[in-house]
């Protein structure tokens, strides 16, 4: 039995979001956690571009409840979400000595008692902070922190959302995975506009959400089930192609959970380049796997002991820093370096393309059902049957459609388009 399992989103409780139990700043230099000391709860911030990472504790008036929410600022300020019934409360956090200041921001209240409203990940730049408010029909994206005037609603998207990607550095687009009519697609946000558009749509029937996006690259990481119907696979692309979605056999793995967390920055327009950090849970415990789309093979590596799971952050020059702590560490960083790129193996003039099952081989879901295992899914208006494994030529347009274009980076790529590489 193989399995590549992508664990479920529930809203709330979303383990693929990285850094669940401790969430960095979109730059690395602080993160921010609950601690705990005997069987009370209390804020943690961790200060990490410097020479060694230090803590320092942010205790309030009384313990925190074990569901709290923190997320750090660029300023080094800590974001905390408090719940109370159907309020929610929110505050900045700063040390002040020998003490914890705390700037109240207001509070909102949820108009329904199923209504949950989550933080969303650190924006780029870290000077704003956002949450999403998930009902029975519909979500609203909330500014939480960085306005002036508290709380401010600034769209609404018909359908229940979860995950959270930023798609430029100014924090204004907005991806997240909408489950509308009993499926899940990723869509855009305009939070300026409070506009709504399709982003990642790879068959009318699949279940399709994005996890990962670097801003230099263009890398998408994503999960659906459209090339194994019911089963949800790892796959990768480039925002702006119209190269189909790659759903690498070399991410299926033995009975195993695997959750990409961090992607390599600094690579531009280089996504096959880019290193790829992955949680990888078995049966004998969780550890982290490497990998690149260039790549055929998953580096497996145990964690560091003490790992705060799921949270990580990759230097431009390949580094993987891995935030742990431990009675004897408690605030620690460990480092992973990816290897080189391996070369890749020269194909003779003439040869065939690889073989169905193969990472990079090209297929297209058509009356039949999905491609097979190790095949490519493709999006409407990807109808090249051209082989697309990284390095290759742009497929040939059929006949009547515009030429395909090259992939462009992320913060070029028209947002119109579908996802397709």
């Amino acid at each position: 039995m193989t399995v590549c399992a992508i664990e479920s989103r529930s809203v709330g409780e979303d383990d693929r979001s990285p850094g669940r139990g401790c969430v960095l700043t979109a730059d690395g230099a602080y993160a921010a956690r609950l601690a705990r000391s005997g069987d009370s709860w209390f804020p943690e911030r961790w200060t990490l571009d410097g020479p060694e990472p230090y803590a320092v504790p942010l205790p309030g008036n009384q313990p925190e409840e074990p569901g709290t929410e923190l997320q750090p600022l660029g300023d080094g300020r800590v974001l905390i979400h408090r719940r109370a019934a159907r309020r929610h409360l929110f505050a900045l956090l700063y040390p002040t000595g020998p003490g914890t200041g705390e700037l109240p921001l207001g509070a909102m209240e949820c108009a329904a008692p199923s209504t949950r409203l989550t933080l969303l990940p650190p924006v780029p730049g870290g000077a704003r902070a956002y949450a999403v408010s998930v009902g029975a029909r519909s979500s609203t994206v909330w500014q939480v922190a960085g306005g002036s005037f508290g709380p401010a609603r600034l769209a609404e998207v018909p359908g229940r959302c979860s995950g959270g990607v930023w798609l430029d550095r100014a924090g204004r687009l907005l991806a997240l995975d909408r489950e509308l009519e009993g499926r899940t697609k990723t869509v855009v946000v305009d939070l300026e506009r409070g506009e709504v558009s399709p982003l990642l749509q790879i068959a009318p029937d699949s279940d399709d959400r994005l996890l990962l996006a670097d801003l230099d690259s263009g890398l998408l990481l994503i999960s659906s089930d459209a090339p194994s119907p019911g089963r949800e696979r790892l796959g990768w692309g480039v925002l702006g192609s119209t190269l189909p979605v790659r759903f690498p056999t070399s991410l299926r793995l033995p009975e195993c959970t695997a959750v990409p967390f961090a992607i390599q920055p600094g690579q531009v327009l280089e996504p096959e380049g880019c290193a790829v950090a992955l949680r990888i849970d078995g049966p004998v415990g969780t550890w982290v796997g490497l990998w690149r789309p260039a790549e055929r093979r998953v580096r497996h590596l145990p964690a560091p002991k003490g790992w705060l799971t799921g949270a990580g952050l990759w230097t431009a020059d390949g580094v993987l820093r891995l935030p742990y702590a431990t009675r004897e560490t408690p605030c620690g960083v460990a480092e992973l370096r990816m290897p080189e790129r391996e070369p890749r193996a020269k194909r003779p003039a003439g040869a065939a393309a690889e073989r169905p099952g193969e990472a990079g081989q090209a297929g297209a879901p058509g009356p039949e059902g999905p491609a097979p295992d190790g095949a490519l899914a493709r999006t409407p208006g990807a109808e090249s049957r051209q082989a697309a494994e990284p390095g290759a030529s742009e497929p040939v347009a059929a006949p009547g459609e515009p030429a395909s274009r090259r992939p462009v980076p992320l913060q070029q790529a028209p947002l119109e388009r579908l996802v397709t590489n």
